[in-house]
């Protein structure tokens, strides 16, 4: 009698344990790569987005040095 609440017990962890590891584990990957292409995507479109500081120019070439 003693064997078999003991197996009881054991299939019951067993059991609880394997349900619990197939509970939120896919949901949550698949939250985390949802959240990943979102931020890359946001990351692409800033990268198209961004455009390089005008630079003042001088209209007179180095050699010159008119205003020295």
């Amino acid at each position: 009698m003693k064997a078999m609440k003991a197996l009881f017990v054991i299939a019951a962890l067993t059991a609880s344990s394997l349900a619990m590891a197939a509970g939120g584990g896919d949901r949550t990957f698949a939250r985390m790569e949802q959240a990943q292409k979102v931020s890359m995507a946001a990351y692409r479109l800033a990268q198209k987005q961004e455009t390089e500081a005008p630079v003042a120019e001088s209209k007179a070439k180095s050699a010159d040095h008119a205003n020295c």
